[in-house]
């Protein structure tokens, strides 16, 4: 089926805990994919494979499935809803053109649901909300409604209504028919009828089916024009206005129900294929040139125009690497050979296969719309081009955060040493936010990822899926390094033994930046001084050094390097000269801009009920936290905070002991900010300790 009209690329995101995977499950029942639907809370999701899926009740990567719906192909990718696994969501959101954004009826607009979002909107991916769990104790479809608008800033399309909530949840009233979808109590979700709407509700049908309808002719003048004239448009018409203001995310349309239930699932299948973009209907990828520019030429989708893909997911399991691509135009038949302009190198593609969470179906091509997964790929990586060998050209490319949280590991024994290394290669071609690093003086290896659970679930991916047995040290915070203080300063670099020598003179200003600047270099240098070609050389001397602060050897952020003056000699001055005298005057002068220790800070967001709130606060004092907002619920109160870093380590054990089990939070980077003295000196005599040791040995 090659009709681009009818594929709808769509991902499932949420906050953790909103019924996101148990939603994926009913699609598939309804499209016919599965027969018996499995439970998240019983380990047998279909799109949780993994052993710590099942186990933890938690999605940790994003599976794929295709399924069709009223002669529509979807193909949908269920995403985690945890902090640590962001990424997932943001690579995903990257490849598709829509999105279902499920919503907690209880919990509401919760902080992940906030960053998804955040992501779908840096993303211009047009979206369907879907408020889910209203047969929840404290479910309010009106309150997450109103939250969508004030917390997300977004503009909720409401086109159904609930009847009845809490335990007296029955069923849904579409507004747009007028008509009641009202389901038994079998749990089979075909188990329903259509009805007129209860009477106590028709005149709050008609009040919000008026500001629908008043929403949507917005989008079209001539409707609009007879609206205003008390002639309501038809339904196509209404229903064109809706799908054009939902691609344009001008607002989202607004769907409740229950997943697990079984209840108003179908609704949302229709407003997929309604009101969601086809691959035709999305801006077309930019291609950018090296460097990361845009080129002007788009990446059109259109299977007669040359190949180009984006690589977003690489997944080993037992069949082998599987690259996980979008194709955004050409077509890619099995057995080619295609061009990774990331490397410059050429691959041949062995097989193209439709996922279906862990199993799988051959294809013989793919085409423009497509997402697929490949095999026999071996030096792709996320965010690699796949492109025609012919006529190459290179998609923007996806940028990652910075891990906040390190550990490191050591093999058990000697046999477990050698299959460490293959293991973590793999694991981080999988996963771009999950970096590797050797210590060079220790030979400890150090694993760096986004938080607790993130390192956590990677080393029991060491122990079961690779059978690698490690042994795990204490997590460590990544510290930063800052100046305080502008300096200027001069350093001589000479050197002579013998034949020519080398000489390099340089006089500079090195003075703080905001945070989040990074390192900047510029050269006021008038004259011959320091001759231009020596320019770049004095960079890189000191951009290279800020690897390594000067007060615990963390990398040193946030600082601007000019060059006003110097001096070079007509034999003995080199680049070489001028790097080193670069890389001398760093060590030199850093120490005398007041530098100081900077710690990552987080932001909090923890739930608690309202008898314990107290001691939460107290807590969250205790470790440094500042706390800017409570809200209260239905079931608990809110509490919004920033703490640091290294203060948060196995906190999710100290809070459910306040809250007897009940208590819950998330936890996602915010920014770095200045240490207090007595964390710095302590942070500083570790970094001592450590290379203190290291000599030792």
């Amino acid at each position: 089926m090659t009709d681009l009209t009818r594929y709808r690329n769509i991902g499932i995101f949420a906050h953790v805990d909103a019924g996101k995977t148990t939603t994926t499950e009913r699609i598939l029942k309804l499209t016919g994919k599965i027969h018996k639907i499995g439970e998240v809370h019983d380990g047998a999701a279909t799109t949780d494979f993994m052993d710590q899926e099942q186990e933890r009740g938690i999605t940790i990567q994003s599976a794929a499935t295709t399924c069709f719906w009223k002669d529509h192909r979807f193909n949908i990718i269920d995403t985690p809803g945890h902090v640590d696994f962001t990424i997932e969501v943001y690579r995903s959101l990257k490849v598709l053109d829509g999105g279902v954004g499920v919503f907690c009826g209880s919990g509401g607009v919760e902080p992940q649901s906030e960053t998804n979002w955040r992501y779908a909107n840096d993303s211009k991916v047009a979206r369907v909300i879907y408020v889910n769990k209203l047969d929840r104790l404290g479910a309010d479809f009106y309150r997450v409604v109103d939250q969508v608008k004030n917390i997300l800033g977004a503009k909720p399309l409401v086109m159904t209504l609930p009847i009845g909530i809490e335990d007296g949840f029955k069923g849904v009233i579409d507004l747009l028919s007028r008509k009641a979808w009202i389901w038994d109590d079998s749990g089979n979700p075909e188990n329903y009828e259509v009805t007129d709407p209860p009477a106590d509700m028709v005149d709050e049908v008609e009040k919000w089916r008026q500001e629908l309808i008043e929403t949507a002719v917005e989008q079209d003048d001539d409707a609009m024009e007879k609206y205003l004239d008390g002639e309501e448009p038809d339904l196509e018409t209404i229903k064109k206005c809706i799908r054009k203001g939902t691609i344009a995310t001008e607002f989202f349309p607004t769907y409740c129900g229950s997943s697990f239930k079984n209840k108003g699932v179908q609704l949302v299948l229709d407003a997929v294929v309604d009101y969601l973009p086809n691959p035709t209907e999305v801006e077309p990828q930019p291609e950018v040139n090296l460097e990361g520019e845009p080129t002007g030429e788009l990446a059109l989708v259109d299977k007669s125009k040359p190949l180009r893909a984006l690589a977003f997911k690489i997944m080993d399991d037992k069949y082998g690497a599987l690259t996980f691509a979008r194709i955004y135009s050409g077509t890619l038949p099995k057995g080619t050979t295609v061009l990774n302009s990331f490397t410059g190198k050429t691959e041949r593609v062995g097989r193209i296969v439709e996922m279906h969470a862990d199993s799988r179906e051959d294809l013989d091509e793919a085409v423009a719309g497509d997402i697929v997964a490949l095999v026999g790929l071996k030096n792709v990586q996320t965010g690699h081009t796949i492109c025609d060998p012919d006529s190459p050209a290179t998609l923007e490319p996806m940028v990652f955060p910075d891990p906040v949280i390190s550990i490191a590991v050591a093999p058990k024994d000697k046999s477990a040493s050698e299959k460490l290394g293959v293991a973590i290669g793999k694991m981080v071609r999988e996963d771009p936010s999950f970096r590797v690093e050797t210590d060079p003086d220790s030979g400890e290896t150090i694993l760096k990822g986004m938080g607790e659970l993130h390192l956590d679930i990677k080393v029991d991916i060491l122990k079961r899926t690779h059978n690698v047995e490690v042994e795990v040290g204490a997590p460590q915070v990544a510290y930063r390094e800052t100046i305080t203080q502008r300096i200027e300063d001069s350093y001589t670099h000479k050197k002579q033994s013998g034949g020519s020598g080398q000489y390099g003179k340089i006089d500079y200003i090195i003075e703080p930046l905001e945070a989040g600047s990074g390192f900047e270099f510029e050269s006021k240098v008038v004259g011959g001084n320091v001759p231009k070609e020596f320019w770049p050389a004095i960079e890189k001397g000191f951009s290279k050094s800020t690897d390594k602060g000067v007060l615990a050897g963390y990398p040193c952020l946030d600082f601007k390097v000019t060059l006003v003056d110097g001096a070079s000699h007509a034999v003995d001055s080199s680049a070489v000269a001028f790097e080193l005298a670069a890389r001398a005057a760093y060590r030199q002068s850093i120490p005398k801009a007041s530098p100081q220790i900077l710690e990552p800070v987080m932001k909090l967001d923890v739930f608690a009920p309202e008898d314990n709130v107290g001691d939460v606060i107290g807590d969250l004092n205790r470790r440094r936290g500042m706390i800017s907002a409570q809200e209260s619920g239905p079931t608990g109160i809110r509490v919004k905070a920033e703490a640091p870093l290294a203060e948060m380590f196995g906190y999710i054990g100290d809070l459910r002991t306040m809250t007897s089990g009940r208590g819950q939070f998330s936890m996602e980077f915010s920014h770095y900010a200045a240490c207090p003295k007595n964390i710095a000196e302590q942070v500083i005599e570790e970094a001592a300790k450590r290379k203190a040791e290291k000599e030792k040995k």
